[in-house]
């Protein structure tokens, strides 16, 4: 009769992890705010990053003023008080669009495969994007107001009024630039990113009370801008910068940012989930 003898397995020192430890919502926040500190350090070895928020708010205004001051208020000085307001909201809102043609190319690049395999909330690589945008906000919003301070604006609404509209703008354009991540994670090029982000963006710019009085318009076009979101918030701007008013119009333009978050940042980080 043979016996075989079967040595005992020996433990290799590695545990298997069943389950995956669950990320609570403070991780949440502090992978968010890691991804955003990248972002930022991205930004300052790329300056070229910053041409649009430090050139454009420059360009637009002293354009915009000195065209359409003399027509629609008379003079330049009467002028200012319903550009700047304008002017930053355009500004700000438009550079939200480089939030989804740089998203595209670094999934193009293979980071965000990268992110997928590293223990860290899936919103993480997402809203850490965004959240480091918010600096060329910041910038886009200084600038401008800079701009107009120089050419001769005097916000009514003081320090606290004109820093309370900066606030809000950077508030909202963060909330819209999920739109843009949401097309930057669908679209296949980033390109068509900014080709098509251009094309919803400018007629919502444009077709608003952000250069000339509603009640200057066709009876059809004011129809439209009546319900257009972005004169809400130029609105609510011109309300806190001109007279240091928290009013509707502010009220609309928190909800409507609040409301475009909560369905964009999840649906945004399911597609991401499923595509990146």
């Amino acid at each position: 009769m043979t016996t075989t003898l079967t040595s005992p397995t020996r433990s290799t020192g590695t545990r298997t992890v069943e389950a995956t430890e669950r990320i609570t919502f403070r991780d949440s926040v502090a992978h968010t705010f890691t991804m955003a500190y990248r972002g930022i350090l991205k930004i300052k070895h790329n300056p070229e990053q910053l041409f649009d928020v430090v050139i454009q708010p420059v360009i637009f205004t002293f354009m915009f003023t000195y065209i359409f001051g003399g027509a629609v208020a008379g003079d330049v000085q009467s002028y200012l008080p319903i550009i700047i307001p304008g002017i930053l909201v355009q500004t700000v809102i438009t550079a939200s669009i480089v939030t989804g043609t740089q998203l595209r190319e670094d999934m193009d690049k293979g980071v965000f495969d990268r992110f997928k395999s590293l223990p860290i909330a899936r919103i993480a690589p997402l809203s850490g994007a965004l959240l480091a945008d918010v600096v060329r906000y910041a910038i886009a919003t200084t600038i401008t107001i800079g701009v107009g301070i120089a050419m001769g604006y005097r916000p009514s609404g003081g320090f606290v009024g004109v820093v309370c509209a900066a606030l809000l703008i950077m508030v909202c354009a963060f909330a819209i630039s999920w739109i843009f991540a949401l097309m930057g994670v669908l679209m296949s090029k980033a390109s068509a990113v900014q080709g098509v982000s251009m094309m919803i963006l400018f007629p919502l710019t444009f077709m608003s009370n952000a250069f000339v009085p509603s009640d200057t318009m066709p009876g059809w076009m004011q129809a439209f801008v009546d319900v257009n979101p972005v004169s809400h918030l130029v609105t609510a701007v011109r309300e806190l910068a001109n007279d240091g008013h928290f009013g509707i119009h502010a009220v609309y333009a928190l909800v409507g940012a609040a409301i475009i978050v909560a369905i964009m940042a999840p649906l945004t980080v399911h597609t991401y989930m499923r595509k990146a």
